[in-house]
């Protein structure tokens, strides 16, 4: 599980410990004793050993047929200001989870396990439970287990306080149902499942747009149904493992993780060349605050829509016999669904209301 950086003490210098050079490794393993009964809720049958060695060990599932191994990796970005601001950091592993997990659903994998790494100019035990508590709840939602990770503290690296994440997810799929876009076919539809916020992109721009300028607001501030601006920008990225099962038992053509560039630059990654998808802007209300940003930072349409999800957080390509069932097994499944547009012959995203 998460460990601390074990390097040797200094040499050469009479009395100097690690911890007065600034590293703490009693506290390091304080930290992984609070956090192993956080992974023990995450294991699962194909988790091998325990907790606490060199490596974390996974078997493949029995039931896939001539297994692919499917990864990704990512981070938070700068929305781990706000966790900083706000002194709020057990969500922010939640972000960790789903920026990785996103990604890897889209070929059809089912997620097996995510390892983190935690790098801390001073540790904090409290904190650093606290952001594993989230990757932890992360892991949960995405049905696989944390397999292991690893906590460094790097003294005079970062500001007092502060922390970075990065995350790694690994799942499987069979060889023959990798979805990789080019089922998608002219008239297809495209179906959009609402995100629960910004999610993780776009946070220096919304922080500027906000939190900056001459009459900045106060992440206290109240904003919508009760809560307070912090709030709404600190919500966890949604994790739509459930919502891809869906997918895949209506025999989608491609799916896509809005994230980084929004729909104009991630849409195009699964949809087979000579081929583009029309949005239909008018199908859905991206939310109050991609409408404040806008505002607050006079932001242009175009600009808007190639940094933030604009309130999709996931899409789906099917045939276009599919579409309505599909749209109605996700809503049933708790989700927000809606047909947003088609795949037309034109290269690119093209948006009209």
């Amino acid at each position: 599980m998460t460990r601390p950086n074990r390097s040797p003490s200094f040499r050469g210098m009479a009395g100097l410990t690690y911890r007065d050079a600034g590293v703490d490794i009693e506290a390091g393993e304080q930290l992984v004793e609070r956090i192993k009964p956080l992974a023990q809720s995450t294991r699962s049958e194909h988790v091998l050993g325990s907790l606490g060695g060199f490596a974390g060990l996974c078997s493949l599932p029995s039931d896939i047929e001539d297994p692919v191994l499917v990864s990704g990796t990512d981070g938070v970005g700068t929305k781990l200001k706000l966790a900083f601001e706000l002194g709020r950091h057990d969500t922010i592993g939640i972000d960790l989870v789903a920026m990785c997990i996103n990604d890897i659903i889209t070929v059809g994998a089912r997620p097996l396990f995510f390892l983190d790494y935690f790098a801390t100019s001073k540790l904090d035990v409290d904190q650093g439970e606290a952001v594993v508590k989230g990757i932890a709840a992360g892991c949960r939602q995405a049905e696989c287990a944390l397999l292991g990770g690893e906590t460094a503290e790097l003294p005079g690296f970062y500001a007092s306080g502060e922390y970075d994440l990065a995350g790694f997810a690994v799942g499987v799929v069979s060889r023959k149902d990798i979805i990789d876009g080019k089922a998608a076919r002219l008239g297809d539809q495209v179906v959009g499942v609402a995100s629960s916020g910004l999610h993780s992109n776009g946070f220096s721009l919304a922080r500027r747009a906000l939190l900056g300028g001459d009459s900045p607001l106060s992440l206290n501030d109240p904003f919508a149904a009760g809560g307070t601006l912090g709030d709404a920008l600190l919500r966890p990225t949604k994790i739509y493992v459930k919502a891809a099962q869906v997918a895949l038992e209506h025999g989608v053509h491609a799916m896509c993780h809005i994230t980084g560039g929004g729909l104009p630059e991630n849409l195009p990654r699964v949809t087979p060349d000579g081929l583009g998808i029309a949005i239909d802007l008018s199908s859905w209300a991206p939310g109050p605050l991609f409408a404040l940003i806008q505002e607050r930072g006079s932001v242009a349409d175009a600009e808007m829509r190639r940094t933030f999800n604009m309130g999709v957080g996931f899409t789906m390509v099917v045939a276009p016999e599919r579409a309505s069932s599909l749209v109605d097994a996700l809503n049933a499944s708790g989700e927000r669904a809606f047909v947003m547009g088609e795949v037309t012959n034109r290269e690119g995203v093209s948006f009209s209301a």
